[in-house]
């Protein structure tokens, strides 16, 4: 893979977003208003709010996780180090691998981009193996093609298993009042 040079400005990027501390729905949202903020940036669409189990380290709250779509003049690089900037200011700690988190953003995708700088691969080498990324992704982008890989859509071929559940933007722990993802 070459490096992630964008070759032409805006760039439309896909971010996902998750929570599972200190009022996860809050967190996304909060987070989404920091990345609005974003200088040369625009928020052009969000998907709903997802709550599901955790993967990888089980034993922790659940998350609630969402996918962005951004028209944005930074870099790909920029956008990481803002992103990375806004979880630092959130208090995101990075214990270990997979651990409980106020805030984590990825960068999914970027342009057409496929490339591997330090701390950036485009695009963002799981995203087809994770529904909590897929689900709220096809909702904004229902047509959504993974560089260098197949439709997003191909890599969820049963929705019906897929242990989402589309929550309210109010949505808190104690309040488990939801409706099932389509």
């Amino acid at each position: 893979m070459n490096t992630c040079t964008a070759t032409r400005l805006p760039a439309r990027a896909y971010v996902a977003l998750g929570s599972n501390l200190a009022d996860p729905a809050g967190q996304v949202l909060a987070a989404l208003g920091a990345i609005a903020a974003l200088p040369h940036t625009r928020l052009l669409a969000r998907s709903s709010l997802y709550l599901n189990a955790a993967v990888g380290y089980a034993d922790q709250p659940d998350f609630i996780n969402a996918v962005a779509l951004l028209e944005t003049g930074l870099t790909p690089q920029q956008l990481l180090d803002a992103l990375l900037n806004i979880e630092h200011a959130f208090g995101r700690e990075r214990t270990f691998r997979n651990a409980p988190r106020v805030i984590d953003l990825d960068v999914l995708s970027y342009a057409a981009l496929q490339c591997h700088d330090a701390g950036l691969t485009l695009p963002h080498p799981r995203m087809h193996e994770r529904a909590f990324v897929l689900i709220p992704l096809l909702e904004i982008a229902p047509d959504m093609v993974i560089p260098g890989l197949q439709a997003a859509a191909h890599y969820l071929p049963d929705v019906s298993g897929h242990g989402l559940t589309r929550v309210a933007d109010n949505w808190t722990s104690q309040n488990k009042t939801t409706e099932k993802s389509q």
